[in-house]
């Protein structure tokens, strides 16, 4: 069995931090330079004891950081699935690594089958995200699942080690009790053991959570019933738009489309083309969404420094300021590069010119060990010194999913994912599986 620590088959021309892409490298050739840099991340960067994703990492020194992300950790999984497809890393190794993160995972506190937002990786201890949220983080867990499906699916064999993870993924995902957090027909974001739901953020109008419900409907034990999708998450007070922003029409969502993390968490997995239900047509909904946060950034209404259509992306990440959830009418300045890497589904063309412009930014600044930093303000002259797990993730998971539609394919060909876009009436065109 390979280690926790299994290093990159070949040695990589792409480790030293002050490494700079070369510009006249072929689209391609970039992409594949992004992407494997940014693996590193949660490859290199993972937590030494259990592998799963650190919160955030510091680009320029190595700190003590037993803060791990339930969330990140599953953008994480999805990016090593991706490193293994291309030959960065060795299938066994990885395979080791998913036993590693499930050795802990399995020892985490969960409450009613879900995990915290943030846990510890040397112990498994929950440590809570604010005072009353220290329990479960339905959300979080969401995407962890997302990726421990994709790696279950990916890593298919009917024997060893592989047959042994796929039984450890399958008992996580029959141990999360869905149902238990719907009440008054929507889902419900959080629950803890101690303040039970004061937390009171019940999970509707259009955001970045589609994908809970999607499982929790296709759930063997524990699914929902599919007017919790229908009568909360489908209508709350920011579901329907059908308003123009920017010369766009958005269907859903909050005006000019709120931070581009939407069109992005829950469709790492889900493939959007062609997928469609009574509500909206979700490929259009978010090439839309990208339009409308591209075109604000092109515009530029408030003056800032260095927006265009080289320099585009407006979703959370930190920021002079600390961690805000960056959109077009909370736009101060921050550019995320996440955001438009992401969006290379959506707007191939302009995700492109975007990458090659922070290419032009200055280098040391704004590309280091793990890839692009989180964000930069030309305004303040502020370039982050840190890489954030929920942006990095994202990065690696939509290019290739422009590139090759692999983890697309991988999610939609799950069981309970067919079986939950199935009940809650979804269409779709197949690409995918």
């Amino acid at each position: 069995m390979a280690t926790l620590h299994t290093a990159l088959l070949s040695p990589s021309p792409f480790r030293a931090p002050e490494f700079s892409p070369d510009p006249s490298l072929s689209d391609d050739a970039l992409l594949e330079l992004v992407q494997r840099q940014t693996v590193r991340y949660f490859w290199e960067g993972g937590h030494p004891i259990s592998g799963l994703a650190r919160d955030r990492l510091v680009t320029t020194s190595e700190r003590p950081n037993d803060l791990v992300a339930i969330g990140g950790s599953g953008f994480g999984i999805m990016a090593i699935i991706v490193a293994v497809e291309r030959g960065w890393i060795d299938r066994l190794g990885a395979v080791a690594r998913l036993h590693q993160m499930l050795d802990l995972l399995e020892r985490s506190p969960r409450y009613h089958g879900m995990f915290s937002h943030f846990v510890n990786g040397r112990t498994g201890d929950t440590i809570p995200f604010r005072r009353k949220d220290d329990g479960a983080d339905l959300v979080e867990t969401t995407f962890l699942l997302q990726g421990l499906i994709c790696a279950r699916e990916y890593l298919n064999s009917t024997a060893g080690e592989e047959q042994r993870l796929g039984d450890r993924v399958n008992a996580l995902l029959a141990q999360a009790e869905w149902s238990w957090f719907a009440r008054k027909n929507k889902l419900f974001w959080h629950w803890s053991p101690k303040y039970e739901w004061a937390m009171n953020n019940p999970i509707e109008g259009w955001n970045e959570c589609l994908l809970a419900y999607v499982l929790a409907a296709g759930s063997q034990h524990h699914a929902i019933d599919p007017q919790c999708y229908h009568r909360g998450f489908a209508t709350g007070p920011a579901f329907q738009n059908g308003r123009e922003h920017h010369g766009v029409v958005l269907p859903l969502g909050t005006d000019f489309g709120g931070p581009l993390f939407f069109a992005h968490y829950s469709f790492c997995g889900l493939d959007p083309r062609g997928l469609k239900d009574r509500h909206a047509d979700y490929w259009e909904q978010n090439v839309r969404h990208a339009w409308i946060n591209y075109r604000h950034c092109v515009l530029n209404p408030h003056g800032h420094q260095g927006y265009g259509a080289d320099c585009w992306g407006l979703t959370a990440s930190h920021g002079p300021s600390g961690y805000i959830a960056h959109a077009p009418d909370r736009d101060v300045g921050v550019i995320t590069p996440s955001a438009a890497l992401s969006s290379f589904p959506y707007l191939p063309d302009e995700a492109m010119r975007a990458l090659r412009g922070f290419l032009a930014r200055p280098r040391k600044r704004i590309w280091s060990r793990f890839g692009f930093v989180d964000a930069f303000c030309e305004n303040l002259n502020w370039y982050a010194r840190t890489c954030l797990a929920i942006n990095q993730g994202p990065i690696v998971a939509m290019i290739e999913n422009h590139r090759t539609g692999l983890l697309w394919k991988l999610f939609m060909g799950a069981p309970e994912v067919r079986l939950g876009l199935s009940r809650l009436g979804f269409t779709w065109s197949g690409r995918s599986g």
